[in-house]
């Protein structure tokens, strides 16, 4: 089976399996104060269209994007279990999630990510996200990383 990504809501099982090991993973990087990831009930109430890739049918990824104003999608959650890393599932959800953002009118993806955060800076950096300061509501953070790409609707 190859790989899926479906739109799911960030509260069903396998979604919230995937956040709570992200979780886990920032928790050792990460002060609270430099922790920006959104709770399962905020991704809801915030209305975040979220996305779970599998890998012959295991969950293996996750992200979602909250469309901001109808300025800027910004990328929230993503996250790629260790076992499954290499697979190039991370842009598989980055793909999906421009996708959906284009879908809605959106020309403008935004994140911000850890700088511990390797493996992901690599992904956005490769996939055209060029380096900005703080927007929306972030503040300057040293342990933070602000990213945009303009994307063709």
């Amino acid at each position: 089976m190859p790989t899926t990504i479906d739109a799911e809501r960030p509260d069903t099982d396998d979604a919230k399996a995937l956040i709570v090991e992200l979780d886990a993973h920032l928790d050792v990087l990460y002060p609270s104060e430099s922790r920006h990831g959104y709770s399962v009930e905020k991704l809801l109430r915030r209305n975040v269209a979220f996305f779970v890739a599998r890998q012959d049918g295991t969950p293996a990824a996750c992200g979602g994007i909250e469309l901001v104003d109808g300025a800027y999608g910004e990328v929230k959650r993503m996250y790629v279990r260790p076992a499954f890393r290499g697979l190039g599932l991370g842009k598989v959800v980055l793909d999906r999630l421009a996708e959906h953002a284009r879908a809605h009118g959106i020309t403008l993806l935004r994140l911000e990510t850890g700088i511990h955060q390797v493996a992901a800076i690599r992904l956005y950096e490769r996939a055209g996200f060029a380096s900005i300061g703080p927007f929306g509501d972030y503040k300057e953070d040293p342990l933070s990383r602000f990213y945009e790409m303009r994307i063709d609707t």
